[in-house]
């Protein structure tokens, strides 16, 4: 979704209202360092004025003495307020991340199934870390800027009004206007570059995933020359991104210059009219060349920002979409009684995948679903775990339409296996531990026997505490379903969704599992998907699943 700048500043402001003293104590700084900085210039005006025996406000030694003071105050201030911007930047880094990461949870599976996960860390990543240039080096600049601007114009219209209305138009052409035409001049270039980026990570992720595959059969060459291209095409916007931004602060550099020759002009012209005198033009000029320092800093946010605003675009898209199964909460608690499935139509981009599905679920016993691959077995999984809503009919759970089942009930009632076990890079342990975080050793062990995974566990080196690697890539796929298998028992769910529980095992491996699941059965529902005939030699009830239905 593309949104307006403002729309989106606004949108990010908002998070601020948490750290909102931090903020208000790092513009106070702020606007007071620079108009030390300033001073220190019109202290040194005045020291001339003095020189040449005019009237001064202070003597030449406490003229040296303020210029230092100021100095060493400008220098600490300096300090604080960026101490503050990158303690609130930070923090709200932090807080963004935590609420994309709960983002993440609502949509997920259904609205992140098919997203390229390159795209998504990138967002995670650079997007979310580029929204530092707005909190800590935007929004205080802004406000430092407005305050500054304010007694400056006053302190200036305090020797000439005519003076201090021709420095309010100058702070405003380089603060306002520049970086307006310089937004609108840059046009998409940021979210462009955003784009790119999220595609390079996706392509390298790929190919690392892949690697495999690609020496394997030689695709090297074809994988490197895509990369290249991605790479070549956000060079190029990367370099339009800088040339645009060269280009403001360049037309910036002349817009003062010009507006500091126009000041000592206008000084002459009024001094010549005799509406002003020399001391008036010398502190005037001084004055008007020494702050352009805020809004400077505020002319490089018409090109800076592009890409920050292009960064936060995406993630508000993320904070900002809805899931297709929002969350359950305040309803009566549900224990498990049994499961069906009630003239299921279930459409999946525009491929119609179940229809008008009916299936009966028997409490305590084992159902078995055959079918060919696409014929629907695995989705009609995903909707009694409620990852996706029926286009008609229901999902009963304990005879209650499934969406009137809190979702922390469902979770407990369900233990899911899929066709891929997902292993994290960490210990054996503390992959089983995601399905039970407070298991003991010896309830890891004892749904480790289950799955007939524990003799191969405990021969390796560090037996339960032996590294996986990233994506279990130290295991085989056989290895990884047994641990995947021994999560669902250390779950130990009243119904348990099983999908290809055997796939990646021989027959000797197969009917050891087989064994354990009938008498693991015991006392449970379980929904057993395969496409295996021999898979289904435990079940109590077999039904076969054709083209979406029960044939």
């Amino acid at each position: 979704m593309k949104r307006s700048n403002l729309n989106i500043m606004a949108r990010l402001v908002k998070l601020v209202r948490p750290l909102r003293g931090y903020m208000i104590l790092a513009v106070t700084m702020g606007t007071l360092g620079h108009l030390c900085a300033t001073f220190i210039m019109i202290f040194a005006a005045y020291a001339v004025l003095h020189a040449l025996g005019r009237s001064a406000p202070l003597s030449m030694t406490w003229l040296f003495v303020c210029m230092v003071l100021f100095a060493a105050v400008r220098a600490v201030l300096k300090y604080a307020e960026q101490g503050c911007n990158h303690y609130i930047a930070f923090r709200l880094l932090a807080l963004i991340r935590d609420h994309v990461f709960k983002a993440l949870r609502r949509l997920c599976p259904a609205k992140l199934e098919g997203r390229d996960k390159g795209n998504l860390i990138s967002l995670i990543t650079s997007d979310i870390e580029l929204l530092e240039v707005f909190y800590a080096h935007t929004i205080s600049p802004v406000c430092i800027a407005v305050l500054y601007t304010i007694v400056m114009v006053a302190f200036i219209s305090h020797y000439n009004l005519k003076l201090g209305i021709l420095a309010l138009l100058s702070y405003l052409a380089v603060g306002i206007a520049l970086p307006l035409i310089a937004d609108r001049r840059s046009g998409d270039t940021g979210m462009h570059v955003r784009e790119k980026a999220g595609a390079l990570s996706t392509h390298v992720l790929d190919s690392m995933r892949g690697l495999n595959e690609i020496i394997q059969y030689g695709y090297g060459e074809e994988r490197i020359s895509k990369m290249e291209e991605t790479t070549d095409e956000l060079l190029e916007w990367q370099e339009t991104d800088r040339r645009n931004a060269g280009r403001n602060m360049a037309a910036a550099g002349v817009l003062i210059t010009l507006f500091d020759i126009l000041m000592l002009a206008s000084g002459i012209f009024l001094y010549w009219k005799g509406e002003m005198n020399f001391s008036g033009i010398l502190i005037t000029t001084a004055a008007m060349m020494s702050s352009f320092g805020p809004v400077s800093a505020l002319a490089a946010l018409g090109t800076t920002l592009q890409n920050t605003f292009a960064a936060g675009n995406r993630v508000l898209d993320i904070l900002d979409e809805t899931p297709v199964t929002p969350d359950i909460t305040g309803k009566e608690k549900t224990e498990f009684h049994g499961a069906a499935a009630e003239n299921i139509t279930f459409v999946y981009e525009d491929e119609e995948v179940l229809k008008d599905f009916s299936l009966h679920i028997e409490e305590n016993r084992i159902t078995g679903i055959i079918g060919k691959s696409g014929s629907g077995k695995s989705t009609l999984l995903k909707l009694l775990m409620r990852f996706w809503e029926t286009k008609q009919g229901s999902v009963r759970i304990s005879d209650k339409d499934i969406n009137e089942i809190n979702t922390a009930d469902l979770r407990d009632m369900e233990g899911y296996m899929t066709q891929e076990t997902y292993l994290f890079h960490d210990t054996i342990a503390n992959n089983l531990r995601i399905a039970k975080p407070a298991a003991s050793d010896e309830e890891i062990r004892e749904a480790c026997r289950k799955a007939s995974i524990d003799t191969f566990i405990e021969s390796l080196p560090n037996g339960y505490d032996t590294q996986v690697g990233e994506l279990g890539d130290t295991l085989s796929e056989g290895e990884k379903q047994r641990i995947g298998l021994a999560r669902v028992f250390l779950h130990d769910a009243p119904f348990i969704l099983l999908d290809e529980p055997t796939s990646n095992l021989d027959s000797l491996n197969e009917g050891v599992i087989l064994k354990s699941l009938k008498e693991a059965g015991t006392g449970r529902t379980i929904v057993l998907v395969s496409h295996r005939p021999s898979t289904m030699r435990i079940a109590d009830i077999t039904c076969s699943v054709e083209n979406g239905r029960v044939s």
